[in-house]
């Protein structure tokens, strides 16, 4: 891939990234919202512990999705590859993506798949966009002066 199209690839992805956190927090809140007002529980659990439950996942996948989107911009303001740290989150980031494509896609249909596939594709060409990084040339060895014959 060329090394131009790198920088505005990741760009693009923390930016996506960052538009989805709060998106992913509002839907959770929308569900929480629903919970609370209908009283719902699962199997007799407190319907105030799915309420809490709902918004701590809705804060805490936002906040994963915005530090994954500050990976990517990192990634592409400095034009290096992710940490490894990095790189693990935006690996998680991909395949979260991928099953909740899989998922939607019988639940919501076909849009939502497309939406989500597309995030994956951002986040997985920027993983290898910054692949593996350049080798350093090797350091020049000194001429090696051949032994004398007869020594």
């Amino acid at each position: 891939m060329a090394e131009v199209a790198r920088r505005p690839i990741a760009l693009v992805t923390a930016a996506v990234l960052l538009v989805e956190a709060p998106a992913v927090v509002g839907l959770n809140a929308v569900m929480a919202r629903f919970v609370e007002i209908q009283s719902m529980s699962l199997d007799g659990l407190d319907p105030d512990h799915m309420v809490t439950g709902t918004w701590a996942l809705g804060i805490a996948s936002g906040l994963a999705l915005a530090l994954c989107s500050l990976v990517a911009l990192l990634a592409g303001v400095r034009d290096r590859r992710p940490g490894r740290l990095g790189r693990g989150l935006l690996i998680g980031c991909a395949v979260v993506h991928g099953l909740l494509g899989a998922v939607a896609v019988g639940l919501v249909g076909w849009t939502a798949f497309a939406a989500l596939m597309t995030v994956v594709g951002l986040v997985v060409l920027t993983l290898v966009a910054y692949g593996k990084e350049p080798a350093a040339p090797a350091a020049a060895k000194p001429a090696e002066t051949p032994e004398p014959a007869g020594a």
